[in-house]
Order: C-alpha cells, then structure tokens, then sequence
C-alpha cells in the first residue's frame, strides 16, 4: 500500500504548485511562514507528514530566497518524520555554474545539489537542465524531464511549411536534432563568440535556412540578446519566419522588451517561472503542470516513466 502523498509549494511557485495540484487531483498542503523583521523566515508544515511522500514544488529563479525557501522545507520535511521528500523543481537555479570554466571558481550547481541532499531531499525532480550531466551531481535520484513533449505538439499545431530547427549556439545542437527528429526537419547551428557573460562578439551560421520557417530552441532565455541576434542572422539569410522555443523564461535586463523589439514571430516558453509581464504579445505561455502532475503520480506509484519522455 502506498503512503499517502502530500504537496506543498514554495510561495514564489504558488501560480505553477496550484495548476500541477489541480492536475494531480489533490489540495495543496498548508505552509505558514513565520517573517522576522530583518528578512528572515521560518516555514513550518500545517498538517501531519509523518511517513509520508511529501512534493515540494519550488523554481529556484533568482533571488536566493527561493532556493533557501527549498532547503528550509526539505529540512522541515525531514524533521517531521516525512519517509520522501521530492523536490521538485520546475528549473534548477545555478545550472549554468556546472563546471570550473576559469580559474578559482565554484562549481554553482555542483554545491546546490550537496545543499539539497542535506537537507533532507530523497529525490529531485526539474526539467531541462542547462547541462545533462547536473544530474550525475547527485547521489539521490533525478527525474529529469523535458518540455519537447510540450512544445513538438504546439509546433505540429502551426502547420508551418519548410520547416527547419536552429539552435542559437553550439552547446544546443544536440537539443535541436532531437527537435527535428520528431518534427522531420532539417536542422542549422548558429555559431558564437561571446566578448563577455551576456554580450555577444560574433555570430554566423552553419546550414542553409533561405525559403525556411525556423524554429529556435533552447533550454532557457536570460537577456535574448543571443536569440535574437540569433533570429536577425536567419533572417539575413533568407528565413520566412523564425520563431523561437525556451523551457524558462528569465528575462532578465530587459529581456521581454528585446523580444518584442525582435524579428522573432513569436517566443514560446513555459511557466516554470512566473513572468512579470503577461501582456506581452509575442511571448505565448504553455503550461507544464500537467506534465509534473502525471509524473509526480507515477513516482509516487512507483510505476516507469520513461514512455513519458520523447527526447
């Protein structure tokens, strides 16, 4: 007999723990936040855990706050006696600190994964990772999920013609064969140079777009400054349209204004964290709840996941 499942959410993540607990078919548990004066808060659980499954559902999207809300509950969760505790974590702040790229350093994600299996986390549960290989940071399971199974169906929906997938750099090409794959189409690279963290030196493409409508793909979208300069090249060569796809929308410094600013048809992203603004009319939403709900019921009836993926 399974133990009973309960899930909770960080308050950042409220909008997204809302849908996925609709999806799931049960309410979301009660968390009271005790705020001291200065900042600091304290959660605690309102409902008994003890031997329990508990989801914790939280992005770790800047600030800090949010990745420490994460660890407090963990660590509240494994105090109360909860048998699981799966963090589940629609994007995964720190994932582009994956490895020393210069001297003296920290290796972000590396530190994030230890500060969450201290906590108390048994299992940790996101989608698209900035680098694959985060998930060999654990020593705790890792369910890693992708949003193609969200966006290949939108992309079909547009019936678009001479359709072709583009990766904005060099790191995505993988991603983007896989895109087209399920999509049966051709696929072309931009190629980069950065003249420092967020600004772009160089760009020239590797393919042929001229008469295509192009797909852009990537995991996440901070500035846009790379995707749309990206979007500016296939236009410079001869692209009908060029639309782009990115799991979390950052959008940071502007980002959002760039993009409406752009040559870019429209930028379709999910909800795995919550945008400032949602009038914006070339940016579309689609949702993942029901994604995270499906799979957070098969963990917890301990059954396969694997038919779920399609990357």
């Amino acid at each position: 007999m399974d133990q009973p499942a309960h899930i909770f959410c960080t308050r950042s993540s409220r909008y997204l723990a809302e849908r996925i607990a609709e999806h799931y078919g049960k309410e979301l548990g009660k968390i009271n936040f005790l705020e001291f004066s200065d900042g600091e808060f304290q959660p605690s659980f309102e409902e008994s855990i003890r031997g329990a499954r508990v989801f914790l559902i939280g992005s770790t999207f800047p600030g800090a706050e949010n990745l420490m809300e994460m660890l407090l509950l963990c660590d509240a969760a494994k105090r109360a006696s909860a048998d699981k505790i799966t963090a589940v974590m629609p994007y995964f702040g720190y994932a582009r600190q994956d490895r020393k790229d210069k001297p003296r350093v920290p290796i972000g994600a590396k530190l994030v994964a230890n500060l969450l299996s201290t906590a108390g986390a048994t299992r940790v549960m996101t989608m698209d990772l900035h680098a694959e290989q985060i998930q060999g940071f654990f020593e705790i399971p890792v369910d890693h999920l992708y949003a193609s199974g969200i966006f290949v169906e939108y992309i079909r929906s547009l019936k678009l013609d001479n359709l072709t997938i583009a990766s904005p750099d060099m790191g995505g090409a993988k991603r983007a064969r896989a895109y087209a794959k399920y999509l049966d189409a051709e696929v072309v690279i931009c190629y980069k140079e950065r003249a420092k963290a967020n600004e772009i030196g160089y760009m020239t493409l590797i393919g042929d777009v001229r008469g295509k409508n192009v797909v852009l793909v990537d995991d996440m979208i901070d500035t846009a400054g790379t995707l749309t300069k990206a979007a500016e090249v296939l236009k410079e060569k001869g692209a009908i349209s060029v639309r782009a796809m990115a799991t979390h929308a950052l959008l940071s410094a502007g980002g959002d204004q760039r993009i409406q600013d752009s040559v870019l048809e429209e930028l379709i992203v999910t909800d795995t964290i919550p945008l400032k603004d949602t009038s914006k009319s070339k940016i579309k939403v689609l949702s993942c709840a029901k994604m995270f709900a499906e799979i957070m019921e098969l963990v917890h009836h301990k059954s396969s996941i694997s038919g779920k993926f399609i990357m």
